[in-house]
């Protein structure tokens, strides 16, 4: 795609964009139904699956094209996602407790999340020899 036509990168961008105004507000939505720092494990272990999904759905079944890959990706998942309120709940936590807690809850439930969007996608289709995307 990085040498494609300027529209269609343009495009690109565009969709980027509505995506991470969608992941940041989905986000900001989260925040507002239940307290901070669970809300921040929950869409981090959220993003985690869709985005294991989407990677594995790219070696199992290619359903999907590139560029809604990137889209969701790139634009949704990195914006409802967020490594730095975590890192910053993470460094005001008062109680060792708190702390570790913050760190397993997110790190623990992200590989789990990872897990489960694999073995989504796995249900797919059958893992295909090109070993498919990292994006």
């Amino acid at each position: 795609m990085a040498d494609a036509h300027p529209l269609v990168r343009l495009e690109t961008f565009a969709l980027i964009a509505v995506g991470g105004f969608a992941g940041s507000n989905l986000r900001f939505f989260a925040m507002g139904l239940i307290p901070d720092v669970p809300s921040i494990v929950l869409v981090n272990a959220v993003g985690s699956a869709v985005l294991a999904f989407l990677v594995y759905e790219a070696d199992y079944a290619n359903r999907l094209t590139a560029r809604t890959r990137l889209v969701f990706t790139t634009g949704v998942l990195s914006s409802l996602t967020t490594y730095s309120t975590f890192a910053l709940q993470t460094a005001l936590a008062a109680r060792p407790l708190a702390l570790g807690g913050i760190v397993a809850a997110n790190y623990g439930l992200g590989l789990a999340g990872v897990l489960v969007g694999r073995l989504l996608a796995r249900r797919l289709g059958v893992p295909r020899p090109t070993g498919g995307e990292t994006t």
